[in-house]
């Protein structure tokens, strides 16, 4: 396994993978978002994972001028679930960001439970 930051290179790849995953991602691959979503990972920091050349997950994630990394995303291919890959991309994450909190944005809390991390507040819609 090879982790590396985000390249042109990773879109198509990123993008199949995304679709492999059905409606749950459309708001990132379908035609309304997929723009909107290059933009967004043009301007983060995103890590992808790779097996060979197959693409097999990738974390999303920003950094708030020494007050912490945001990880927004997680996903990895289904096929490939269950092998740490999760695990080992918000490793890499801690990693390349050693003096800073790490906290996650996620609607998958049993998943990062499972991993250890602790609960810290919550996350409220301002406005639609």
């Amino acid at each position: 396994m090879i982790i590396k930051r985000y390249s042109d290179a990773d879109e198509s790849p990123l993008f199949d993978m995304m679709k492999e995953e059905g409606d749950d991602w459309s708001d990132y691959h379908g035609e309304k978002g997929r723009n909107k979503y290059l933009k967004a990972l043009k301007s983060s920091i995103t890590y992808v994972i790779y097996e060979d050349d197959i693409l097999c997950g990738y974390a999303r994630c920003r950094e708030d001028d020494g007050f912490g990394v945001y990880v927004y995303d997680l996903l990895v291919r289904k096929s490939y679930r269950g092998r740490q890959l999760g695990k080992m991309l918000m490793e890499q994450v801690c990693k390349d960001f050693p003096d800073q909190p790490v906290y996650v944005m996620s609607d998958v809390d049993p998943y990062y439970e499972k991993l250890g991390f602790q609960r810290e507040g919550s996350i409220f819609i301002v406005k639609i």
